[in-house]
């Protein structure tokens, strides 16, 4: 039996809507737009995202699968609640994932992998110099990414961008463009990298990322995420959907 191309990219393009609704609605929770309790309304998502009430539904049951929300029966979709431990322990199973990749990278890594590495560097160093946020942020994802490739463990890599997938875009450009101290890893990972010391590299990949968490929570609280009160200043940029 033929597949139908048009129903497959239907398939592909209803898949990428929940998924957007859910990303959405995820950053919300995490920057305390949504907080603990809140319902979330179908229809009123719906019409704010300008979409149908299906990608909306699934998006909703993505974030029930990851514990920002949960349905109540007859009631429909609540904001659990999201505390600093949270955050900290998504960063932390992140670092202590990545860490382990960049471990074995470390000995997988050709000389031609770590002149690739030192490239991205130089360029990622020259963007935070010249203010570029998103330019910094692309280079920093393509740095950790060559790391965790050059690993050749495919699904310890999986299961680390499932956990990244769950912390929004912005708050990573938060992190790379604004914590000068995570950007001064990059060099010391490399050379690590350089000499095959395997210890080295996954303390400084472990301390490199959660240190990231670590900016993102205080960052977060200076903005009351956590005062009992809505964030003063709007983390996203955007009305919140509810």
């Amino acid at each position: 039996m033929k597949s139908d191309p048009s129903l497959a990219a239907a398939s592909v393009d209803k898949l990428q809507l929940s998924e957007s609704v859910a990303a959405h609605l995820r950053e919300q929770i995490i920057s305390g737009k949504l907080q603990q309790g809140e319902f979330l309304r179908i229809d009123a998502i719906s019409k704010a995202l300008g979409t149908s009430t299906t990608p909306v539904r699934e998006g909703l049951l993505l974030l029930q699968s990851e514990s920002f929300v949960r349905l109540l029966p007859r009631r429909g979709f609540v904001v659990n609640s999201f505390g600093k431990e949270d955050l900290f322990d998504m960063f932390w199973a992140q670092a202590t994932i990545g860490a382990e990749l960049a471990a074995r990278a470390a000995v997988r890594m050709s000389d031609a992998d770590i002149a690739h590495l030192e490239k991205l560097e130089a360029a990622h160093q020259k963007a935070f110099a010249s203010g570029d946020e998103a330019l910094v942020t692309r280079l920093g994802h393509e740095f950790h990414r060559s790391i965790n490739l050059a690993a050749q463990s495919p699904r310890l890599a999986l299961l680390l961008g499932s956990l990244a997938k769950q912390l929004p875009n912005r708050f990573y450009t938060n992190i790379e463009g604004q914590l000068k101290g995570a950007v001064d890893y990059h060099p010391i990972i490399i050379n690590a990298i350089r000499v095959r010391d395997q210890n080295a590299v996954r303390s400084l990949m472990h301390r490199h990322i959660l240190s990231g968490g670590e900016h993102l929570i205080a960052m977060l609280e200076r903005r009351g995420m956590w005062s009992g009160n809505p964030p003063a200043d709007d983390a996203t940029g955007d009305e919140t959907v509810a």
